[in-house]
């Protein structure tokens, strides 16, 4: 489902049982995978890379060249950035174009999700299943499982595949109140247990 309002380009790709909402911009060269959602004026950058059921919500703006695994949430108002030295113009004073930077992106790994209104500066990755809180902005990667928070961003917990934070167990297990998952942590790392 495509809103007539919505301004999706020509060659984007949009995998089947995907919605592009009121308002929403998919860009040129743009790959969306089965069952994603992009709300109400939200922009899809050039040649972005999203896998299945992902969700951008309500004015995220999601800048090439990102790469969303499948499942990845974004939260409405969420900025992935794509330029780590950001000038309006040149040391010359000429105005910067498209040739004059490189873009970078942002790499969201599988079932990860971006809260509301957080920013992630590029180049970043933010591992499976982690969580970013709210407002907050990363500037360096995330692992798998982590839950971060703040301004720079740093981890204050971990999360399980449900996303809600683990229970320390002692002796570095942590355990998924929702799911019964157990985790072990080690040098700041964090697998599910394997029985």
């Amino acid at each position: 489902m495509i809103a007539a309002t919505a301004d999706v380009a020509a060659d984007a790709v949009i995998g089947d049982g995907s919605s592009i909402w009121h308002l929403a911009q998919v860009r040129e060269g743009a790959r969306l995978g089965r069952d994603c959602v992009v709300g109400r004026g939200a922009y899809i950058g050039t040649g972005v890379q999203m896998g299945d059921a992902c969700k951008v919500q309500n004015y995220a703006l999601v800048y090439e060249p990102a790469s969303l695994a499948d499942g990845v949430f974004i939260g409405p108002a969420v900025v992935l950035t794509n330029d780590t030295y950001p000038r309006a113009i040149n040391p010359d004073g000429t105005l910067k174009s498209a040739h004059d930077w490189t873009p970078v992106g942002v790499t969201i790994e599988h079932g990860a999700s971006i809260g509301a209104r957080a920013t992630c500066v590029a180049p970043v990755t933010i591992g499976a299943w982690a969580t970013v809180a709210a407002g907050a902005v990363v500037v360096k990667d995330v692992p798998a499982y982590a839950l971060v928070a703040g301004v720079p961003a740093r981890r204050i917990g971990w999360v399980g595949r449900a996303g809600v934070p683990l229970a320390d167990e002692g002796d570095d297990h942590w355990r998924c109140p929702a799911t019964g998952t157990m985790y072990v942590e080690a040098d700041g790392v964090l697998l599910e247990e394997q029985l």
